[in-house]
């Protein structure tokens, strides 16, 4: 998988109406996802540092984590994404 282009995500994100969560709500997430995270690292599947750049700025901007996967199904031009997100999808290295 190639590295993701934070800025043009976040140009991208700033741009969709969705509803943004509450600092309240984003500190839930934060816990989530550093949860989630060690759970990666007990299996031996640390995220790379622009992964984890891309899910700060994802809590950063207050994108729901129902978003948040859609939003990385769409930039891997996964078959199940949801064509109608405006974000548009990373271009592999060949």
């Amino acid at each position: 998988m190639g590295e993701f282009d934070i800025e043009a995500i976040r140009a991208e994100i700033r741009a969709m109406d969705f509803v943004r969560g509450t600092p309240a709500e984003i500190a839930m997430w934060r816990e989530d996802v550093a949860e989630s995270r060690a759970n990666l690292a007990i299996e031996d599947m640390t995220p790379t540092p622009n992964e984890d750049a891309f899910f700060e700025m994802m809590l950063e901007e207050g994108v729901p984590p129902d978003l948040v996967s859609q939003i990385l199904l769409r930039l891997l031009d996964h078959p199940d994404a949801d064509r109608s997100l405006p974000v548009t999808p990373m271009v592999a290295a060949d």
